[in-house]
């Protein structure tokens, strides 16, 4: 465990608290990979020891960690990573590419794929005319081999000719338009909450009624269209989202 003290860079000149510079450190190396699931760090005593630090400080750092969930402490094994919650910052980017770079091992499963005229409220959130053709879409989400997500998407059916349930079997939505030339710029997007359905349950491999995070999204290309509707649940006990505050 030389190596992992080595790995975390500290500046005792920062604003930001040691502690949470270790946390962070340790958090990096964790979603990258560098710190697989079951590897076991050195006691407290030891890491603070190689980092200079004092051991109340590196205790609030290990400390941290265990309240996101990326690590545990057992008895007679010490303080082991787990398998992470998957925390996605708030932008423009597909929950098929952040698990790839999360290396979290992404599978979707087709639920259903149509061409149909389009409900009232999709197409008020794609700016269509009343009744125009929109490709649906559900697909559930995997992380590992684990339920992560269900997701609707609608896309205006003349966005991605020739768009296949196959193809987004084997990639995330995203990719499958930028195959089809089609790059999205900007969009709106609420976050919120609400409890699981039966259905949505069962899916997810939740109880009826657990909490779920929710995301409506409408995306836009760069001339200004709307490109994909999305409406998503997630396992909130496996998926948050993080947003980056700036004062003014």
């Amino acid at each position: 465990m030389d190596g992992i003290a080595s790995l975390i860079t500290i500046d005792r000149f920062s604003p930001v608290p040691l502690y949470f510079q270790v946390a962070t450190s340790l958090e990096d190396l964790i979603e990258s990979g560098r710190l697989p699931a079951g590897s076991r760090l050195d006691t407290e005593v030891m890491l603070a020891d190689r980092l200079g630090l004092s051991r109340p400080t590196m205790r609030q750092a290990i400390a941290h960690l265990v309240d996101k969930g990326l690590v545990v402490r057992k008895r007679g094994v010490g303080t082991q990573v787990v398998h992470s919650a998957v925390r996605r910052k708030v932008e423009l980017t597909s929950l098929n590419d952040d698990l790839r770079r999360a290396q979290r091992s992404p599978r979707t499963e087709v639920l259903a794929f149509s061409v149909a005229p389009a409900p009232e409220h999709i197409a008020v959130a794609l700016h269509l005319e009343p009744g125009a053709d929109v490709i649906t879409t559900q697909r559930l989400r995997y992380a590992e081999d684990e339920p992560l997500a269900l997701m609707h998407n609608y896309l205006p059916a003349g966005v991605a000719p020739g768009l296949t349930a196959e193809q987004l079997g084997e990639q995330g939505l995203y990719q499958v338009l930028r195959t089809h030339g089609v790059q999205l710029r900007i969009a709106d997007q609420t976050i919120g909450a609400r409890r699981a359905t039966a259905a949505e349950a069962r899916l997810l491999g939740e109880s009826r009624g657990a909490p779920l995070l929710t995301m409506q999204r409408t995306a836009y290309d760069h001339a200004g269209r709307a490109i994909e509707y999305g409406s998503h649940v997630y396992r909130a006990d496996r998926y948050s989202f993080e947003v980056s505050l700036v004062a003014r």
